[in-house]
């Protein structure tokens, strides 16, 4: 008959504290993986609205020319806004100059300082041999 040794007080304190920690470190990967299965990606939409020390492109300096769809974060204030269908555009501005920016999320508001993630686009427009071409950006 196999023989068990009785825990004492410390060895069970020692293994309930124990079991609790590895039951916050689940509970905060689970919480990571809910949040980033959501639509609109919750978790990075939380941080965008937060300056986070990357590298921030002035918006002046994005040009539609040189590689295609470069992935650039900018950081300003939320100007304009125009509903599109399942998408939303935003005017944002910096102390640079401004730019349209199509995202997914429609949580944003007017006045609203955010840093976004976007690759660089540039759509043509051709009216009687002139270009009104304009550079924006698509959220990632």
């Amino acid at each position: 008959m196999p023989q068990f040794s009785p825990l004492t007080n410390s060895r069970l304190l020692t293994n309930l504290s124990n079991l609790g920690f590895i039951y916050q470190v689940l509970t905060w990967a689970l919480l990571l993986m809910i949040g980033s299965c959501a639509k609109g990606n919750l978790i990075n939409f939380h941080l965008r609205t937060f300056s986070l020390g990357t590298n921030i492109t002035p918006i002046a300096k994005i040009k539609p020319m040189g590689q295609p769809e470069t992935t650039v974060y900018i950081q300003g204030k939320i100007e304009k806004h125009a509903p599109l269908i399942g998408q939303q555009a935003y005017q944002i501005a910096d102390s640079t100059g401004k730019i349209w920016v199509v995202i997914n999320q429609n949580k944003l508001q007017l006045g609203q300082e955010v840093v976004l993630r976007g690759k660089i686009k540039y759509k043509s427009i051709n009216l009687h041999q002139q270009e009104y071409g304009e550079v924006y950006l698509e959220e990632e």
